[in-house]
């Protein structure tokens, strides 16, 4: 389970620096500066948390956690499909990282429905 969870850490860190690199391609106009400023937060946010959530005190502090992580994927698959409607990125840039955030969502869906099951069980 310990490799598992460095295996996920690791996706999740390179996800977060796929996300600056698609913020820092994006223009220099109004919308584009609103964006980024959102996406740079939803989409760095999980690593981090899901580190918090290794730590978690409790059950309930692991599956908060790990719902934090979830809700911010939503967010960034949201503002990626934005980007890439408007454009204001290549196409062959957000396909990948749109692929790769959809099946970190689906991760995470499993992660906290698992948890949910087990909720009577410790860490």
């Amino acid at each position: 389970m310990k490799a598992q969870a460095n295996i996920l850490e690791d996706r999740l860190v390179d996800f977060a620096v796929r996300i600056i690199t698609v913020v820092e391609a994006l223009p220099d106009t109004k919308a584009g500066k609103h964006i980024a400023g959102q996406l740079v937060r939803s989409g760095t946010s999980p690593a981090p948390n899901y580190g918090e959530a290794q730590s978690a005190e409790s059950r309930a502090d692991f599956l908060h956690k790990m719902k934090i992580c979830l809700k911010e994927l939503r967010e960034t698959l949201i503002w990626l499909k934005v980007v890439q409607r408007k454009p204001l990125c290549s196409k062959s840039r957000l396909a990948p990282i749109l692929a790769e955030c959809d099946e970190l969502i689906s991760i995470f869906v499993k992660s906290v429905q698992t948890a949910e099951r087990s909720k009577g069980s410790s860490i």
